[in-house]
């Protein structure tokens, strides 16, 4: 899954593109993500200025001139690539002439339309129209019909869901293979509270992230410094790799309680303050980078991360530790369900 810095790196992409353009008209293929999209998806972004673009955790937000938050999730294989060909689809939605529909109608499973319920909207029991990677669209009166979106002269990729084009003529196309990444329309006052930010804790690459402040969320802690550190309850964020990156920089074992970071009256040791220069520069490292290309993640201009050939530990079970004079051996295992790497010899 694409972390902190992935997301960071699609969002500077996204910026000059997206920033001060407006969405003339919006492609939608599919109902759904991992959960349906929101009622009047195109609608109700056809026309809207994008005024700002930012990051919250692994969450992109696009936030609107009409206050409402384009909330996106890259899950674990969605991406966005920019399309800058010129078009004649800049203009307002276009009804489309729905197709013929196949016999026996509704999708693959059982030969009836499958419903979801949305967590997000609560948008119980929408229809999932159309057949598994068949095209939909959304019209000028908001419905999603069944249709051929694919002109003469283009041929539109099986998991390309979402095309948003903008006023200038390009456009942003998102595909995601697994379809785990998500969308949502949110008020911006109401975006702490949303289902998914509120309980989110700090940003790591922001001043909230001291040496003091960690301590004090350690101070007690009976789990591992690792199951600590991906907790999005504290620092959202920091995923699996670069977690597993930042503890081999600050020479601490993943097996280490979080608690012994801290002393009895929840102030930092060195090795708190260690940890926590650790997760900034290996974060910036990171984004300087581009990201980490390990399957499917690629920037939005199509280029893969180069973090990964920086690794010190992740995916070197077996190797040499790198670390100077170390001599010891990259060592895998598995926390709460997630591979683990490390050195055993430097890391204490």
């Amino acid at each position: 899954m694409p972390e902190l810095p992935e997301v960071e790196t699609v969002r500077r992409g996204l910026e000059p593109v997206l920033v001060g353009n407006a969405f003339a008209r919006v492609e939608q293929r599919r109902p759904d993500l991992r959960f349906p999209l929101p009622k009047d998806f195109g609608m109700r972004l056809s026309g809207r200025r994008i005024e700002a673009l930012d990051r919250r955790a692994k969450y992109l937000l696009a936030r609107l001139d009409d206050g409402e938050v384009l909330v996106m999730h890259l899950g674990m294989t969605g991406r966005f690539s920019i399309d800058r060909t010129r078009s004649s689809d800049t203009g307002k939605t276009k009804p489309l002439s729905p197709s013929l529909p196949r016999k026996g109608g509704g999708s693959k499973r059982g030969g009836a339309s499958q419903h979801v319920t949305s967590p997000l909207e609560g948008e119980v029991g929408r229809s999932l129209i159309g057949r598994e990677g068949g095209d939909l669209s959304q019209t000028q009166n908001g419905a999603i019909v069944p249709g051929p979106l694919v002109r003469p002269h283009e041929r539109v990729p099986k998991h390309e869901h979402i095309v948003f084009h903008l006023g200038d003529g390009t456009a942003v196309r998102y595909s995601d293979t697994r379809r785990f990444g998500l969308m949502d329309l949110v008020p911006a006052a109401t975006l702490d509270s949303h289902a998914l930010f509120k309980g989110l804790g700090v940003e790591p690459l922001s001043e909230a992230l001291t040496p003091e402040w960690l301590a004090a969320r350690f101070k007690g802690k009976a789990t591992s410094i690792k199951a600590a550190l991906v907790d999005q309850k504290l620092i959202a964020g920091l995923g699996n790799i670069y977690a597993g990156e930042a503890l081999y920089r600050a020479g601490i074992s993943p097996l280490r309680l979080a608690g012994s970071l801290a002393t009895k009256s929840g102030k930092p040791t060195p090795k708190t303050k260690a940890l926590v220069a650790a997760v900034k520069t290996v974060l910036e490292d990171a984004i300087k980078a581009g990201g980490s290309t390990l399957r499917d993640y690629k920037r939005a201009d199509g280029r893969p991360g180069r973090f990964q050939h920086r690794f010190k530990v992740y995916g070197r079970e077996g190797k040499p530790c790198p670390r100077k004079g170390c001599g010891g051996t990259v060592r895998r295992i598995v926390q709460g369900g997630r591979s683990t790497f490390y050195c055993p010899t430097c890391q204490r």
